[in-house]
C-alpha cells in the first residue's frame, strides 16, 4: 500500500521467484508521453529485467495510461526473425510521467524456450498463392503462433487490408495451409 492508500499488486512465481503479475492504479491527469516513447521505456524495463529480444506488437489506450503487447523475437537458422506469438508480455505505461505501473508475464513465462524451426519451409511466394487476392498486403513475418490445443504453428503472417478492413492471415510455413485468419481492429485507443 502506498501513502496515499492506493493498492499495488504483485505475484511471484514460487519456482524462480519471477514476478507473474504487477499492478499499480493511479490516475493521469494530462498525457505528455507519445506512445513512441512510452513503447521505448517498457523496452528499456524489459530490458533491464532480462527479457530481451521483445518486439511491440499490439497497445491499448485507456485513462492516460498505455498496455503494451509484446512478443518475443528469434532468428531462424537463415537468421530471418520470427515472432514467437506465445511468449507475450504485457506491460503498462503511465502516459504523464512516464512510470511502469504494471507487467503480466504468464505467457511469456509458460511458454518460453529455445525453438527449433522446420528449415523446410515454403516460400513467402508461395505462401502468398493462398491469400484472397484482393488483399492489399502491408506487412510480411514468419510467426510462430498458439493454437487451441496449446501446440504451435510456424507461419507466414500477412497484414493488409481489404477495402476498409485489415487482417492477419497466417499460413502454415510447411503446408501452405491457411491456419488463422485474424481482423485487426483500430480504435482511438489502440490496436486489437
Amino acid at each position: 500500500t502506498t501513502n496515499n492508500n492506493e493498492n499495488i499488486w504483485i505475484s511471484i512465481s514460487k519456482k524462480g521467484g519471477h514476478v507473474i503479475f504487477a499492478n499499480y492504479n493511479k490516475t493521469v491527469n494530462a498525457e505528455t508521453i507519445s506512445q513512441e516513447k512510452a513503447d521505448e521505456i517498457a523496452k528499456n524495463f524489459l530490458n533491464a529485467h532480462g527479457y530481451t529480444d521483445m518486439k511491440e506488437t499490439y497497445y491499448l489506450k485507456q485513462n492516460g495510461i498505455v498496455t503494451i503487447n509484446y512478443a518475443y523475437t528469434q532468428n531462424n537458422s537463415n537468421s530471418q526473425q520470427v515472432i514467437i506469438y506465445p511468449d507475450l508480455i504485457k506491460v503498462k505505461v503511465a502516459l504523464d510521467d512516464g512510470s511502469v505501473l504494471g507487467i503480466e508475464t504468464s505467457g511469456y513465462l509458460n511458454s518460453h524456450t529455445t525453438r527449433n524451426f522446420a528449415s523446410n519451409i515454403i516460400t513467402k511466394e508461395k505462401a502468398k498463392e493462398v491469400l484472397n487476392k484482393e488483399l492489399q498486403i502491408e506487412s510480411e513475418n514468419l510467426a510462430m503462433i498458439p493454437t487451441k490445443w496449446n501446440t504451435e504453428v510456424y507461419c507466414w503472417e500477412f497484414k493488409g487490408k481489404v477495402e476498409d478492413n485489415e487482417f492477419l492471415v497466417y499460413i502454415n510455413a510447411e503446408t501452405g495451409k491457411e491456419e488463422d485468419i485474424l481482423i485487426i481492429v483500430n480504435t482511438p485507443d489502440g490496436t486489437l
